[in-house]
Formats: structure tokens, sequence, C-alpha cells
């Protein structure tokens, strides 16, 4: 038999012997035998020698076994497919800025932050950047025209994101999908802008909302 914590060291030595004659007395008179601590009292049951440690105090047992979970587990918050968590920067290096060029050419300037999603940047920011695919690379409805000037300092585009990007629509040599642009210092000023029309996926004019 196993215990734990304090009570290994307070009833480990003392009862032994005497936890042993009591489970040899139940045997012999076909009976349960209890014996008491100081903490907890022992049922020793003849038929299958099973032995059951009974707490007086129960609160402070669960209260105890609570304290120690907390210490171990935490929960999380629940994220769906596709969510995004924007966490603020963590230091104003981390700032980068934005412009969106809308499709009816207002200009929004927006502070975005280093490992953003550009997609999920124009969401927190309500811009009608739509994704339908929620950056699954399954659609081309995050099309933005990337500014000359950073199209050159972005990673090359995968062939995933060439696939969908020849099914957009009003399609430029400097087109990107935003869902594959994250956000780093070298971007920082970079200016993107909104085609005329996407292919829209949704077809009950649903659009994706920020978290």
């Amino acid at each position: 038999m196993q215990f734990f914590g304090e009570q290994s060291r307070d009833l480990g030595c003392g009862l032994g012997h005497l936890l042993h004659s009591r489970i040899l007395l139940a045997n012999r008179i076909k009976a349960y035998v209890p014996l008491r601590s100081e903490r907890c009292v022992f049922v020793a049951c003849p038929s299958s020698m099973y032995l059951s440690l009974l707490f007086r105090n129960v609160t402070s047992a669960r209260a105890a076994v609570s304290h120690v979970c907390s210490r171990n587990f935490h929960r999380t918050a629940v994220m769906h497919n596709g969510e995004y968590e924007r966490q603020p920067p963590k230091s104003p290096d981390d700032i980068v800025h934005v412009t969106f060029v809308t499709k009816e050419k207002q200009r929004i300037a927006v502070n975005g932050k280093i490992g953003d999603n550009l997609l999920y940047l124009a969401r927190f920011q309500k811009i009608d950047l739509e994704g339908a695919c929620e950056a699954s690379l399954a659609c081309s409805t995050c099309h933005v025209y990337v500014n000359e000037k950073f199209f050159n300092i972005l990673p090359p585009a995968l062939d995933g994101e060439e696939d969908m990007l020849d099914l957009a629509v009003f399609l430029k040599p400097n087109s990107r999908l935003g869902c594959q642009i994250i956000l780093s210092k070298e971007l920082d000023g970079l200016e993107v802008e909104l085609p005329p029309a996407t292919r829209n996926f949704y077809v009950d004019g649903h659009k994706p909302e920020a978290h």
C-alpha cells in the first residue's frame, strides 16, 4: 500500500506493525476492524484484504487536491479552426506600420506588430479583407496589391499561393494573398491596396469576423 505527502511519514513506520496485526485479527474473526490515527481511519476488510483510507476532514482534502491541481493545470481559451488571437506588441520596437487602401481609395493607417498575419490584422482593424478559407490556401479572397517597394522584400510566393492567385480576378504583377504576408520590421511602412472585387466563395453573403 502506498501513501503520499506528510501522511507517508506520519503513518508509514508507526502503523506498520499495528496495521498488520489488525488485518490478521480481521481475517480470524471475519469482521471489519478499524484502525484509527490522528488524521485518518483505516478499515481492514477480511474478505479481500482491502484497505480504505477515509479522510476525516473531507473539505480539507478536497481543498488540498484543488490547490495542487491549480498549480499544475490551467485552462486556455477555446479557439476554432481559423480563429486568431492577436497579442499587443511587447515593445515599441515590435510595431510595424501598415497602410490599407480600400476599394473606395480610402487610406487607413494601422499599427501591427512583428509576426502579425496581414489578413488577421485587417480583420482586427475592421478592414474589408475577406479571407473566406481562413488562411488555408483554398481561395483568393484575401487578394491584395502590394506596394512595389515592399513587394520585392516579401519572400517569393509558394506554389499553393501561386495556384490560388491564378483564380483571382483583377490579377496584377504585384498581387499577393494577404494571409501569406507575415509582418517583419523590414515591412515597416507597408502599403497594400484591396482590389475592386474578389471571387467570393461564400454563397450566403457571410463574411468572417475578427476575433
